[in-house]
């Protein structure tokens, strides 16, 4: 397959990544500004269109198996659930699999509640995949699965025969915990792969594997004792918009199309999910809205790969100074929030909407990230035209999503929405 090395999240949060990705469109123009609470207002709201209504709509068999998290309200009528949004079939929680990976309680099959299962949760997962592919799935059509694995996001809990594997090279218990959580995970997608050759439909599949923002490091909040992943040589973490918190994996598989062992460095996000799956499947994208992911279905071509729109960014909440940024080239550039003075809420609360609707950008940060991938040389005073140039681009298209992001404290019942 094709390994992206310069793939990134539509976000460094993962409600709101998820949001972008199902869209094509930046989470904070459709409002999914910051991670969903279990009973919170915020949702990815009705008026959205999915890649998976659009390919629902288009003859396409439908599955969502993992992590929703795309609602506060879960199971519930006032909000919009995965078959609301264009799955035929689903099989999901809200959030992460409680209590935690082993035995979760708090899956939900089609509307139902499935009750204590035994096991982990990824192998659940993969599991109810392959029981779709195999058992469930309409084979007259072509079918979109969305697999969102829980793991390797706390509560972390993983197998103890795997756990024995890297007792001699973890630092820890919870180190040994967590790589073999990564493993567990690796399994399962083997697991599918393997499936989907056995039925002999690898080489019509293609096969995305990404995640929704960079590795959670220790100490960010209570109980995150397992969280042992790595940026590397990149800088900041999940939360942050620097790299380390929006350049994540990113492999595709696609067998007589996508070239075997190859990389590309282009740029791609998860916003260009909808625009690329659209164009490969002969599926008109919306035209009533603006779409901020890009087709790359040439990565399956011998064109040569191209990124013509810069990737934007903004999180209201992200750790550090910069809120909003852009990828134009080997270029990112940075934001700071410069107004107003307001400090947000925790999650999306009045609050917080007053920043998210008010804030205006400064300060910018400047890198070339072909000679400083770990963002250490700010560039911004050697380069006043290029920070301009750029910025320029910035904040025009921040108060465009300010302008069209919903506010989840007005007037109208966000039930409508």
């Amino acid at each position: 397959g094709i390994r992206l090395t310069a793939c990134y999240a539509a976000a460094p949060v993962c409600s709101s990544s998820r949001a972008g990705l199902m869209t094509g469109r930046n989470p904070s123009r459709v409002g999914v500004y910051d991670w969903i609470p279990s009973g919170h207002v915020v949702h990815l709201p009705r008026t959205e269109i999915t890649v998976a209504t659009l390919l629902q709509r288009a003859g396409y068999d439908t599955a969502h198996c993992g992590k929703w998290h795309l609602n506060g309200r879960f199971n519930k009528p006032d909000q919009p659930q995965p078959n609301d949004h264009g799955f035929r079939y689903w099989f999901s929680t809200q959030n992460n699999a409680a209590p935690s990976h082993e035995n979760p309680t708090n899956f939900v099959r089609n509307g139902k509640p499935v009750g204590p299962l035994k096991g982990y949760s990824c192998q659940l997962v993969a599991d109810e995949a392959i029981h779709w592919l195999k058992s469930v799935r309409d084979d007259s059509r072509p079918f979109f699965l969305f697999v969102c694995f829980h793991e390797p996001h706390e509560p972390v809990a993983s197998p103890p025969e795997l756990v024995a594997r890297y007792r001699d090279v973890a630092r820890n218990e919870d180190e040994a915990q967590y790589f073999a959580n990564v493993t567990n995970m690796d399994a399962a997608v083997g697991r599918i792969i393997e499936a989907l050759d056995e039925l002999k439909l690898a080489d019509s599949t293609i096969v995305w594997f990404t995640s929704d923002n960079g590795p959670e490091t220790l100490n960010r909040y209570r109980g995150a004792r397992r969280s042992y992943g790595s940026p590397g040589p990149l800088r900041g973490m999940k939360l942050w918009l620097y790299e380390g918190g929006i350049r994540v994996p990113g492999i595709i598989r696609w067998p007589g199309h996508a070239p075997a062992n190859a990389q590309t460095g282009v740029p791609v996000c998860g916003l260009d999910v909808l625009p690329t799956f659209c164009e490969l499947a002969g599926v008109q994208p919306p035209r009533d809205r603006v779409l901020d992911g890009v087709s790359m279905a040439d990565l399956f071509r011998k064109s040569a790969l191209r990124r013509t729109r810069p990737i934007f960014w903004h999180y209201y909440a992200a750790l550090g100074k910069p809120k909003a940024a852009m990828r134009y080239g080997p270029w990112t550039l940075l934001a700071h929030r410069v107004a107003p003075d307001l400090k947000p809420g925790r999650n999306v609360d009045r609050r917080s909407m007053q920043v998210i609707k008010q804030a205006r950008l400064g300060e910018f940060e400047l890198y070339n990230l072909l000679d400083d991938l770990g963002q250490k040389n700010d560039l911004a005073a050697a380069h006043p035209e290029r920070v301009r140039e750029l910025a320029e681009q910035l904040v025009r298209w921040h108060r465009e999503i300010q302008r069209e992001g919903p506010d989840w404290y007005a007037d109208s019942p966000a039930s409508e929405r």
